[in-house]
This record gives C-alpha cells, sequence and structure tokens, in this order.
C-alpha cells in the first residue's frame, strides 16, 4: 500500500490522532518449501481461546475467520475450489499443553495457515512448531514487542505494545493525571504494556507511584487484597489495571475500598462487558484501549450474520483481515503452500503499493489481471513492514457507562 491512501483512510475517521513512532527493522532466516505449488485446497486452521483466560475473545475472533471464509467462498473461492476452515482451541499460557496438542492436530489435518493465537504467550509457546513446519502463522491479536520478526513465516495484523501502551500513556497525560499507580499482573504482556505506559506519563514529568519492576502480582493469585492496598497507600491519581480474568476480583476490590472507579483505565487484556458481573454504574466513567479502528455497524451486522451471539467485537476485524490476506496471498502466488502464502502476504498487504481494494472478490479479480493491489483492512491496519507487523495502525480510546459496556470515543493512529 502505498502511504498516501493509508493517510486519506487516517483523515476519515473522526476523532483520529496521529502517533508517529520509530521501530527497529530487520528479518531474517528463509524457511525450504515443503510443498511447493499444488492444486490442493487452502485449508485454514485458527487457534484462537475458546477456554481460558482469554475465552472472551474466542467469539469475535471466530466470527471474523468465519465471516472471511464464507464471503471468499461465495466469491468463488481460492483456484476455484472453496477455502476449508479447522477451528482449534488455544486455551492460554497457564495449560499450554492445549495449544500444543491442537497445532498437533491442525498439522494432520494439512493446513497452510494457522490464524492465531490471540496470546503472546501462548505463540511463544507454539511458534517455532507452526513456522518450523513451513505453515503461515498470522496472528489477530498478539501485542508483544519481542515477537516483531519472530519468523519469515510469523506475521500479525494486530500492532504491538509499543502502540497501545503509547496511546494509553498519552490518553493518561492528557487528561491531566500525575500521579499513576498501575496493577499488572507479572506476565510479558503486562510488563511491555506497563513500560510503555511509565516511559510516556514520567517524559510528560509524571509519576508512577506503584506497579514499578518489582511491584507487580501473580497472575494465579487468587487474592488482590495486597496489591490493591498497596497501589491505594500511594494516593494515585489514577489507577490502571493491566490483567485478563484477574480484573473480575481486583474492580470489587478497588469498589470496596471507596476507589473513584472514573480515575481507571483498562486495556485490550480487559476490556470486557461487564454489564452481568457488576453493580449498573460501577465502571461509569472509566476508560481503556483497544487495538483498531471501531468496526462499522455494516460489518458489525455481517459478524452477527455468522454469530448471532457476540456481544463483543474486539480482535474481528483484525481476524477477518488475517483470513483475507492468506487467500489473497495464494491468489497472487498461484498455489496454497505455506511457501507460497508467505513469500507473498507482504505485497497482497500493499508493502510495494497497487491498487487499493476492498473486499475478497475486487481484490482477487485485480491479481488475476495480473495487478499488484493494496488490500484495505477493515481493522484500519497498515501493510505489513519487514519485521511482518502492520506498518501503521489505530488505537481505539473507548469509555464505559453506567450499563458497565464500553462505547467508542476516538482512535489514535500511529506507526510503526
Amino acid at each position: 500500500m502505498n502511504r498516501s491512501t493509508h493517510a486519506l483512510r487516517a483523515a476519515a475517521l473522526a476523532g483520529a490522532v496521529a502517533l508517529v513512532l520509530t521501530a527497529c527493522s530487520g528479518n531474517s532466516g528463509d524457511g525450504d518449501n515443503e510443498s511447493e505449488g499444488s492444486g490442493d485446497p487452502l485449508i485454514i486452521g485458527s487457534l484462537l481461546p475458546e477456554t481460558g483466560s482469554l475465552a472472551f475473545l474466542g467469539p469475535p475472533e471466530i466470527a471474523g475467520v468465519n465471516l472471511a471464509i464464507k464471503e471468499i467462498n461465495e466469491s468463488g473461492g481460492v483456484a476455484g475450489q472453496d477455502v476449508k476452515i479447522e477451528h482449534a482451541d488455544s486455551s492460554d499460557a497457564d495449560n499450554a499443553e492445549v495449544a500444543t496438542q491442537s497445532v498437533t492436530d491442525l498439522k494432520s489435518k494439512g493446513v497452510q495457515v494457522i490464524i492465531g493465537a490471540a496470546s503472546s504467550a501462548v505463540t511463544r509457546n507454539v511458534v517455532d512448531d507452526i513456522t518450523g513446519s513451513n505453515i503461515v502463522q498470522i496472528s489477530p491479536a498478539n501485542t508483544a514487542t519481542d515477537l516483531s520478526g519472530k519468523s519469515p513465516f510469523y506475521f500479525r495484523t494486530a500492532p504491538s505494545d509499543i502502540l497501545q501502551g503509547r496511546a494509553l500513556g498519552n490518553l493518561i497525560v492528557g487528561d491531566g493525571v500525575q500521579n499513576l499507580g498501575i496493577l499488572v499482573f507479572n506476565d510479558d504482556y503486562g510488563t511491555s504494556l506497563r513500560d510503555q505506559v511509565k516511559s510516556v506519563v514520567e517524559e510528560a514529568g509524571g509519576t508512577i507511584t506503584y506497579g514499578n519492576e518489582g511491584q507487580e502480582f501473580d497472575p494465579k493469585a487468587t487474592s488482590f487484597a495486597d496489591p490493591v492496598t498497596s497501589v491505594l497507600a500511594t494516593n494515585p491519581d489514577a489507577i490502571v489495571i493491566i490483567a485478563f480474568e484477574q480484573t473480575k476480583q481486583i474492580v470489587p476490590e478497588l469498589v470496596q475500598r471507596g476507589w473513584d472507579m472514573s480515575k481507571t483505565y483498562f486495556v485490550d487484556g480487559n476490556l470486557s462487558d461487564y454489564s452481568k458481573d457488576f453493580e449498573p454504574g460501577t465502571l461509569d466513567g472509566a476508560q481503556g484501549t483497544l487495538p483498531g479502528a471501531y468496526p462499522d455497524d455494516t460489518f458489525k451486522d455481517r459478524l452477527l450474520g455468522v454469530d448471532s451471539k457476540l456481544a463483543d467485537f474486539s480482535y474481528a476485524a483484525e481476524s477477518y483481515d488475517a483470513t483475507m490476506l492468506a487467500a489473497l496471498a495464494a491468489v497472487k502466488g498461484g498455489a496454497t503452500d505455506g511457501t507460497t502464502i508467505q513469500k507473498n502476504l507482504a505485497a497482497v498487504s500493499g508493502a510495494s503499493g497497487g491498487e487499493a481494494c476492498k473486499g475478497f472478490k475486487a481484490c482477487a479479480d485485480l491479481l488475476k489481471d495480473g495487478k499488484d493491489i493494496d488490500y484495505e483492512a477493515v481493522s484500519g491496519a497498515g501493510p505489513f513492514n519487514d519485521q511482518n507487523d502492520p506498518s501503521s495502525a489505530f488505537i481505539g480510546i473507548y469509555k464505559y457507562g453506567a450499563d458497565n459496556k464500553y462505547t467508542w470515543i476516538k482512535a489514535e493512529q500511529g506507526e510503526l
């Protein structure tokens, strides 16, 4: 994709604020091809959370994959054949054996692409097994900074924590917070996000009163009275909660101690619909961040068409984009094997320019005419950079209402 196209896309989104960052470049290694160009159908596997601490992310991500598969097949599929989908559970890092077995099962079914995992920690456990088999892995939700450039066969359609952490830090600074407390679990995801927020706040002259290195809590803890007591003892102006399911226990502790929850910030790992978990009004005024442009009503309606029970749309767009890009890479390369798809993913994302297009049919038709394409991602993400990360992305800013549900407020765009 050329830069001008993305600039127009960004300008069209109300409330978008430029946030320009710089990250190191570099990539290495080439896998040997195990199944060069064949007439086999494209088989995509999903490795997404159906159980575990991130199970709330599973339904929208799976719906995004299923919607893409549906639209691809309605448009003629890849090489005249329907794309097949094989779903498998990733669970979470505390149940690592689930993802390991799922990858084994997916490989036995001949998948050439795996969409997932949602958890960066889960990906670390399986990425070598997947990519070492020349299977393309595209995560719609991994954000850990150390996964950039992990393998030539590893891609992600969600931006690294560099973007979300700095966007959250800017939001907090913009709200006038000087003394910030952070309740963060001792997990790479948590600490990398914490470090980015801390950097922005301190650069602006603020102070992290609690939650610095060595003040993280155990992800497996069953009681959070001690960290809540510790953070409140520092009299912070606001508190960031960086956690997963632990949030459902942390919030009641804060409320019991009289904390004003409108001065609380959430992140993608715990930005969820809590209408059935807390008393009405509990989270009124609290804010949070989530990578990706807010899905428009048309896209949400299409998602509901494949899963009418969806109540959350987190990372649905990124999952949809990952599936679409994989199929388009197969079309461009003229084969469905992993190596062909890997070699063409950056190109169909618009990394080398090309004609802008939306949806599978329009993009596939251009490819069949021998043209280069710039796939317009539903998530708003830019083309893959040389570390197989999105070169630009949106970070959505959300606010909770009295019903304990969050609504989109604005978005910030950042570049890597």
